[in-house]
């Protein structure tokens, strides 16, 4: 069977996340029952990242296999048509070969969370950042973010039903700059705990709004204890925004 790798943008805000589950839609069921009605034929559509609920995606990275070839034009284009109304969107789809897998192919993941630093409420960005009425130091918050770039064990940042076989993981880059009243945090590494990056966005928040200094997040990293660390910043500001291959 033909292999086909996608690449997907979507809007999780009322999604229980990618993995399909019995409390309620999911953008992997909304793809396979899309690929169901193009192809008539039951398929399991594999992602490179199980985004939580309410988290989106700018380039999310899947794979699914069909009965037969079928141009990747045609393949992307049935897959939106049978997507409608639901804020999923198969952007390119490529064919690929068996050995191919979206989850353990993958050699680095970035992800991107927006806070929206003002004290007027959201509207446009609404579901779609994390709205912070504080002032935040962006500067402040870049430098702490230094101390966990690197190979660490990040029990610190770690949910409690992570299932990671280890917490030890290598950021390769972890940068807050401001635009105006937007705070874009970016971080990247080949892979991630259970909601590590939202815990990480919840501690440095905090040293922007001045309760923690930066260095303190060294301290809060090496004590190895998720009561030491931040609040879990919330889904809404956070992206899946691209996945990357040798």
């Amino acid at each position: 069977m033909p292999r086909y790798k996608l690449k997907i943008e979507y809007d999780g805000t009322n999604f229980v996340g990618w993995q399909q589950q019995d409390n309620g839609p999911s953008v992997q069921m909304a793809i396979q029952t899309a690929a169901f009605h193009f192809c008539g034929s039951e398929v399991d559509c594999l992602a490179a990242g199980r985004t939580d609920s309410g988290v989106h995606a700018l380039g999310q990275v899947a794979h699914l296999d069909l009965p037969r070839i079928y141009p990747t034009d045609t393949v992307r284009d049935a897959l939106n048509a049978y997507l409608r109304p639901a804020p999923v969107a198969v952007l390119e789809v490529e064919q690929v070969d068996d050995e191919f897998h979206a989850r353990f192919s993958a050699t680095m993941r970035a992800y991107q969370y927006v806070i929206i630093n003002r004290r007027s409420p959201l509207t446009i960005e609404r579901g779609r950042a994390w709205l912070v009425a504080r002032p935040l130091d962006a500067t402040a918050m870049s430098a702490a973010g230094k101390h966990l770039i690197g190979r660490h064990d990040f029990t610190s940042f770690r949910a409690s039903e992570c299932q990671a076989a280890s917490p030890v993981k290598t950021l390769s880059l972890l940068h807050s700059v401001r635009a105006g009243d937007r705070i874009n945090i970016t971080a990247e590494a080949r892979s991630f705990l259970h909601r590590q990056v939202r815990n990480i966005v919840g501690t440095l928040v905090m040293v922007g709004e001045g309760k923690i200094a930066p260095d303190q997040v060294a301290a809060i990293l090496g004590d190895r204890n998720r009561e030491s660390a931040g609040p879990c910043a919330p889904p809404d500001g956070l992206y899946l925004a691209a996945i990357s291959y040798d």
